[in-house]
Parts: C-alpha cells; structure tokens; sequence
C-alpha cells in the first residue's frame, strides 16, 4: 500500500551507489514516503527497491514517473550532466528539488535551473555535506569572533588519491568539477564572503590515472580583498590530507590552523613585552591547545538533508539553497575557464 498521507512524496531519481545515502535518509524519516524509483537502468531501480523493502514503483523516465505519482518533492542523485534535465522537469512538474552537487556541468546551465526555480515557485537546494562538520563550524565561529582580528589570506590544502571508477576517470577536470566546490563552498562559508575574480592553473601529474587534470592550484579575490588560495590534487601519491582539506588562515592578529580534523589551534599576536618570539609588530604567544570543537547532532548528509527539510516547512531557505550555491558553482566553472585561457578572470 502507497504511503500517500506522508507529507513528503518522493522520486529518486539515479539509483547507483550514491542513492544509498538518500533513501536510508528519507527511510528514517516518519514525514516522507518513497513514491518512485528511477534509473535508466531499470534494474538498478528494482534492485534498490528490493534493498530498502519499498513499495515505490520503479520508472525508466522521470516524466513518466511524475505523470504516474501524486509525488510533490524530486531526489536527483544522477552524475552531473543530467542535473538540469533532471532539476527542470521536476520543478516545472510543481515538485521542489533536493539534488547532488554540482547544480550542473555547466555555470550556463546552473544559472538557468536558479532561474527555473524562481520562475516555478518551486525550492531546489544542493547537498553540500562537507559544510557539516564540528572543525568548519568551530573555525567559522573563532573567525567570527574576530579573536585574530581581520582575515587576509585563507588557503586550503586537498590532497588525496581516490580510485574512482566510472564517469570522474573520464572528466576533463575531474578534481575541480567534481570535487573543489566543497572547498571553495568552504570558504565562501568561513569568511562570509563571495569571490570577484580568479586565476587558476590545471595539470595532470605523470603518475595520474585520470583522463583529465587532477590537479590544480586556484586564487581567488574575495568580496572583502582578501585572498583565497587552493591547492589540490586527486592523484596524490602520500601524505593526504583529510577529505576537508587543511586549512590556514592568515589575519591581521594572527594564524589558524585547523587540519581537517579534530586538530585546531592558532598563534596569536600579543603586546610587546609579554614572553615569547620576537615577530614583526609584537610577540607571537604560541597556542596549541587543542580547541575544543562545537557539538552537532548531526553532521554530513543527515544535517544538510535535515535543513532541507526544515526549510521545506518553514519557508525559511537553507544554506546550500540554489540561490547562495550558484556562488560557489560559479567559482568552479570560473576557475576551468581561467585555466583554458591562462587569464584571471572576473566572476
């Protein structure tokens, strides 16, 4: 029997590994019932079915599905090329849309999905996990405080070495369209501050077992003048980081540091006369202390998805909300245009 009193009614659409995550969150939820499974593969629709135990009706077509089902919010879990297909026919159906990052392959393209969101009335939000996670909020908070003062330089370092299979191999910038804008999301999230112009430069290592540049070095201005700098690669052959990045941010009192996971400490600048190492203006008094990071109930996918649907009944637009995410997809897009034509360009 179909769960047609749950408030929410819910397609997914894409049924590979990723979907996992999205039906075991919906599945704990006591509002929301899996209407329709949808896959180009229809076995991969029948064999999440089997997985999950769920009465959903299994499609090959998401517009069949939504003729088929009294269904009013769409989960795009497809690879990115299929996200404005996806994301428009769901919202032009009257349904709202929570969907995989990146909003699409192309800036044209999420700029016409924002577009089509404001046009139906209807929400789309984009699931930026990594923004959930005790040692982004707890930096966020130190910098808000302005306990370093000013913020002048922030840079991050990613380095990790994943053996992907499927459609990232075979990307021609696999690690910045695919994977840089949680960093760059990061950062627009730790300084409160969007990006006006990029320079960036994309290269594969020899050892790459990727199709397409793995690696890349990015600056971006910030609104504020200060400078964000990345530094990544998916091919690294030792010593990684965490899939957060390292990061160090550089201000006008002050460094900190926090390592992508629980390690997060800062060297501050104090008066003169106060015991320490001469440095510049004043004295460097060395903290390393381990700064204790905010609790947080849920983290990753269950809290963005948890804000989601908050907002859902609310009215009030979550943070990764399409219209806040254009911003960070734009700095991706920005940066692969800048590293074809070798020139800092403006966003």
């Amino acid at each position: 029997m179909k769960d047609t009193n749950k408030e929410h009614r819910i397609i997914v659409v894409g049924c590979g590994a990723m979907s996992n995550h999205w039906i075991q969150m919906a599945t704990r939820r006591d509002d929301c019932a899996i209407v329709a499974l949808v896959d180009p593969d229809l076995a991969n629709a029948k064999r999440r079915k089997d997985d999950y135990s769920l009465t959903a009706v299994t499609y090959s077509n998401l517009s069949e599905a939504l003729a088929a089902e009294e269904a009013n919010l769409v989960f795009d879990v497809t690879p990115p090329q299929y996200h404005q297909e996806t994301v428009m026919t769901a919202l032009k159906a009257g349904c709202d849309v929570f969907g995989e990052k990146p909003m699409s392959d192309t800036l044209a393209e999420a700029e016409r999905m924002v577009e089509c969101s404001e046009a139906t009335g209807r929400e789309y939000f984009v699931m930026q996990n990594r923004r959930y996670v005790p040692g982004l909020w707890t930096l966020r908070e130190f910098l808000v405080d302005k306990r370093l003062g000013t913020v002048g330089q922030i840079s991050a370092d990613f380095q990790l070495g994943p053996r992907f299979r499927g459609f990232r191999t075979e990307m021609d910038s696999p690690l910045i369209a695919d994977m840089a804008i949680h960093t760059f999301d990061a950062a627009r999230f730790l300084t409160g501050q969007n990006a006006v112009s990029v320079y960036c430069h994309e290269f594969n290592p020899s050892w790459s077992w990727y199709k397409g540049a793995a690696n890349a070095v990015c600056i971006f201005e910030m609104e504020d003048g200060s400078v964000f700098d990345y530094r990544g690669s998916w091919c690294a052959n030792g010593m990684v980081t965490s899939w957060e990045a390292q990061w160090r941010v550089s201000c006008s009192e002050g460094v900190v540091f926090w390592d992508g996971g629980e390690r997060l400490d800062y060297e501050q600048i104090v008066p003169e006369g106060c015991r320490g190492s001469k440095s510049g203006t004043g004295t460097i008094e060395l903290k390393r202390e381990n700064v204790t990071l905010l609790p947080m109930p849920l983290t990753g996918h269950d809290a963005c998805v948890s804000e989601m649907f908050a907002a859902l009944q609310s009215g009030k637009r979550p943070q990764t909300d399409c219209r806040d995410n254009i911003h960070s997809i734009r700095m991706v897009y920005k940066a692969i245009e800048s590293a074809k034509t070798g020139k800092r360009l403006m966003l």
